[in-house]
């Protein structure tokens, strides 16, 4: 069987070089091309020796049209203009897009969906084992546990996130919503200040720390009266989400048009249901 040929959106990033190690390092696929914007001082770079793992002969362009035409599968964890941009590419070459970008709005979420009906695209905040996990995890327990018991999210990451809360934790939220049998936009609570009166029955509510290197750490807590249950995962490394991508981008191959998430990938999905 031939290499899956992926390519990496974004190669230049952090997130970017993760991914194309993560390509590398994984038999049966192929580093096979990779994105900058133009004028980026990366297009014409080597990919293999921006993410140091040595010269494979596959440079950075800023035409993903033409690119698009020679490969099976993209990885994207760039933003949300360029990522709806991919995803229209992707669904006009027929082939995977794993997209990891959050800070979606409402009018990209529409165009990504359109997209899948021509496109495999494996969309999700969170990539990695763990969290999928947790997110079934926090799904049963707020199936478990009524509203006498508040859910709080809280979240921490890097200096450098843009976005608040984090996907991960709207991610949590929709987990902890569907659980409760709610609407995630009805119960939201995503910042407090000031004098806010109490908190509502059955609020979901979300906590954004931001600082220093930190990679991702999520914790739901369910409070009740005199006990409280807490589910948490820390991320050590971006390793986990790269290799997650990868997974997904592998999963993909001959799989129908469609919209899918990290929970078909793991087999914890509940199609129909």
């Amino acid at each position: 069987m031939a290499d899956i040929r992926i390519a990496i959106m974004g190669a230049a990033g952090r997130m970017g070089r993760e991914l194309t190690r993560a390509v590398f390092h994984t038999p049966g696929c192929l580093v096979a091309g990779g994105t900058e914007a133009k004028g980026s001082d990366a297009v014409g770079q080597d990919l293999g020796e921006l993410a140091g793992v040595g010269e494979i002969g596959v440079s950075v362009t800023d035409a993903p049209l033409e690119l698009f035409t020679e490969i099976d599968a993209i990885l994207d964890f760039t933003s949300p203009k360029a990522s709806v941009e991919y995803a229209g590419l992707a669904a006009q070459a027929r082939i995977v897009h794993v997209l990891g970008t959050t800070g979606l709005g409402q009018e990209d979420e529409v165009k990504i969906e359109a997209a899948s009906r021509h496109a495999v695209i494996v969309k999700a905040g969170n990539m990695s084992l763990g969290v999928n996990l947790l997110m079934a995890l926090t799904k049963q327990v707020a199936q478990a546990l009524d509203a006498d018991y508040d859910v709080e999210i809280v979240e921490m990451h890097h200096r450098h996130k843009v976005d608040a809360p984090s996907g991960t934790a709207l991610m949590l939220g929709e987990a902890a919503a569907e659980g409760r049998g709610i609407d995630l936009s009805d119960h939201a609570v995503r910042s407090r200040d000031g004098h806010t009166g109490a908190r509502k029955r059955g609020d979901v509510g979300f906590a954004t720390l931001r600082g220093g290197n930190t990679v991702g750490e999520h914790r739901v807590v369910f409070a009740g009266e005199g006990e409280r249950v807490e589910l948490s995962h820390v991320a050590g490394d971006r390793g986990i989400f790269a290799r997650g991508a990868v997974k997904a981008a592998q999963w993909a191959q001959g799989k129908p048009p469609g919209m899918y998430s990290m929970m078909d990938v793991l087999g914890l999905a509940q199609r129909g249901s």
